[in-house]
């Protein structure tokens, strides 16, 4: 019984630990961002990683998910002869919610996963110890652009997800489902108000900073981890643990925000 109430306090305490380290290295590299000199290139080529590389599975998934909203929103509707409905039930789904929230977990499988990686690389192979050691500050070298790239990816990567999306419930709403044209477009007209645009618009940012937060720690302190992150097995563990910390965080913010929002 002592052994078992001795591991739940270590546990108990680590993650206390865990957290506030999380929230220092936050911080600091906030701090980073506001305080000259600035470098406009490392943060472009970071937009460009995590925001034009991630264009091809963000179109994909969103078209997808708006052709699913479409046939299942079509069939949903069409029981209380509401199907001119639509186009507001297909473009509220999407801004409010699936936007920023699929945006957001794709961007973490894609982008997150190969950035905790290439950190805790970094990490394993005393690189970041070497640039502490030439006195170049690593948060504001490595992880700053990075931070900076995913606030300023995740709106336009949800903007691109929102629009597609519409396409693909037009497509099956209107083109294969024979839905009129001006009921869907007007129905999305009269409902869409700015508070739902603003909802997307702030979860999107939020997502953006959360994602590469959680996955740029997590490769930063790996060799921190209780487990003992050494080596390959260690980095691919600690890049599992960051997906999946990352996306369930998304979901609790996701939460968090529509509720105050509403």
């Amino acid at each position: 019984m002592k052994k078992h109430i001795e591991r739940l306090g270590d546990s108990g305490l680590y993650y206390v630990e865990q957290t506030g380290r999380m929230g220092v290295f936050l911080f600091v590299c906030l701090v980073n961002i506001v305080k000259p000199p600035y470098k406009i290139y490392p943060i472009i080529k970071q937009v460009h990683f995590i925001g034009a590389r991630s264009m091809f599975v963000i179109v994909v998934t969103g078209a997808f998910t708006g052709m699913v909203l479409g046939l299942q929103g079509y069939y949903t509707l069409t029981r209380f002869g509401a199907e001119d409905l639509l186009g507001s039930a297909v473009a509220l789904g999407l801004i409010r919610e699936l936007g920023p929230v699929l945006t957001a977990l794709m961007v973490i499988g894609r982008a997150g996963s190969a950035i905790c990686a290439e950190i805790g690389i970094m990490r394993n192979s005393e690189q970041i110890d070497t640039l502490e050691c030439m006195a170049i500050d690593p948060y504001r070298f490595l992880i700053m652009p990075k931070i900076v790239a995913g606030v300023i990816s995740l709106p336009l990567l949800t903007f691109i997800f929102d629009v597609v999306g519409i396409i693909g419930g037009y497509l099956v709403g209107v083109i294969l489902l024979g839905v009129n044209e001006g009921a869907y477009f007007n129905g999305m007209y009269d409902s869409v108000s700015w508070i739902d645009i603003e909802m997307g618009i702030v979860k999107s940012f939020v997502f953006g900073l959360l994602l590469v937060w959680i996955s740029a720690a997590k490769g930063f302190f790996l060799h921190l981890d209780r487990k003992g992150a050494f080596g390959p097995e260690g980095v691919s563990r600690i890049t599992t643990d960051a997906v999946v910390l990352a996306s369930v965080t998304i979901l609790v913010w996701d939460y968090l925000i529509s509720a105050i929002m509403i």
